[in-house]
């Protein structure tokens, strides 16, 4: 089957979804991923058949855009704030996948621009979305909202209560995106956005872990848990004898905030600097802030792009920003977390990291001084790293990207009897 792929964003948004499609490859399938220019080695090197989106900016480019990101308040101005990056070059977007739509069985997209979804819905094409932020799956059991804990709902009209707000957090969110994008979606012949969270797409695929996660009712069918989908990119001998040579057989922490950006990195890491133990050895992989010390030190090793799985094998612990897919490595790694959410979902996947045991989190405006004594206690604690290293036992149970194709398959088999009628009419 011929399968068109798509996503949007950062590292975390496209690594994902190139397995996906290295998977559907394997299973053989035909697949065809469209996104930047940015990501274009990447998809090819997963064998994968590169389509170009715009925009067409290089690494400075997305690092600004990013920066421009933490500056969001909540998730709905973060979701408003990408859209409105976009907006410029969503006329394009929306003609090429239009355009290779006609030769597609199976459409996939992120959650991000779940909306791209009613292209294909249009042209009777099965479509999916995926998404890694599991908060934002609707469920009987939780409400979309955090309510006062003096605030408690009757546990009888819990789950139509809960029914209820997260209908509402649908039409609030589409509302609040429709002002963005509502008049180039109707130029499209899209049509406004109808909905975001509750019916995207066909077919739903959650992909994070099911046995760490998943609730114990899903919203319907439609939504389901997969397990991880992760895409590393190839060791490099040399950066592994590098770091061997700096860690002498010694596990050490790891600095990474992956693809986020933020003003005043030089003075933020001086201030590092000056609050990190001399005698203690640390890791900085650089990211997309390009994270680095001013002075010369010996017991720091910084280090630029490098898979996340190959890193972490040295890592005592890991500090990180709280992405999804840096935290989702993290797990698998069986190391502690510390986590220094900066923006978006991370908050909430620094609760997560909380909620299973398995680290602690920082405020963002403390952390170059908080960050000594934190690595401290974490790395003395014996009950966080056995329960790291079993959940990483659990994560290594699952296969994400096999689940995640079977649920596709199966979504190929149903559309015949959902798309067929209507053809055939």
């Amino acid at each position: 089957m011929r399968f068109l792929l798509t996503s949007h964003g950062s590292t975390g948004d496209i690594f994902p979804v190139i397995r996906l499609g290295r998977a559907l490859v394997e299973a053989g399938h035909h697949v065809r991923f469209a996104t930047v220019n940015l990501f274009k080695k990447d998809v090819e090197s997963a064998g994968l058949k590169f389509i170009k989106l715009p925009p067409d900016w290089d690494q400075s480019g997305f690092s600004e855009a990013m920066r421009e990101l933490t500056k969001s308040g909540n998730s709905v101005d973060l979701l408003k704030m990408i859209y409105s990056e976009a907006n410029p070059f969503l006329d394009e977007i929306i003609e090429i996948l239009r355009r290779e739509l006609v030769t597609a069985d199976a459409f996939v997209s992120n959650y991000i621009f779940g909306n791209l979804c009613r292209l294909a819905r249009q042209l009777e094409v099965p479509c999916a979305v995926t998404t890694f932020a599991h908060n934002a799956i609707p469920s009987y059991s939780k409400s979309p909202i955090s309510l006062p804990r003096a605030l408690k709902i009757p546990h009888f009209i819990k789950k139509p209560f809960n029914k209820y707000m997260w209908k509402i957090a649908d039409f609030y969110l589409c509302w609040n995106l429709n002002q963005v994008i509502g008049e180039t979606l109707i130029k499209n012949e899209i049509g406004e956005m109808e909905s975001y969270l509750i019916n995207p797409a066909d077919r739903i695929l959650v992909t994070v872990s099911p046995a760490l996660f998943k609730p114990k009712k899903l919203w319907n069918e439609n939504f389901s848990f997969t397990g991880y989908l992760r895409w590393q990119a190839p060791e490099d001998s040399e950066k592994q004898s590098a770091i061997e040579q700096f860690c002498q057989g010694e596990k050490v922490p790891v600095l990474t905030f992956g693809s986020v950006t933020f003003e005043n990195t030089r003075k933020i890491m001086r201030r590092f600097l000056k609050n990190w133990p001399n005698n203690k050895k640390i890791i900085i992989q650089s990211g997309w802030a390009q994270l680095g010390i001013e002075r010369s030190n010996s017991y720091i090793f910084t280090i630029d792009k490098i898979s996340h799985d190959q890193l972490f094998k040295f890592a005592s612990v890991v500090i990180h920003h709280g992405g999804a897919g840096t935290t989702a490595s993290v797990l698998h790694s069986g190391v502690p977390h510390i986590v220094i959410p900066h923006f978006g979902d991370q908050k909430f996947f620094a609760r997560e990291v909380r909620r299973l045991g398995v680290g602690i989190s920082l405020r963002l405006s403390r952390w170059p001084e908080e960050l000594p004594r934190a690595v401290r206690i974490v790395e003395r604690s014996k009950k966080r790293l056995k329960k790291a290293r079993s959940i990483a036992d659990t994560l290594e149970t699952e296969n994400g990207s096999q689940e995640a194709v079977k649920e596709l398959e199966r979504l190929m088999i149903e559309s015949k009897e959902i798309y067929l009628p209507i053809i055939t009419k």
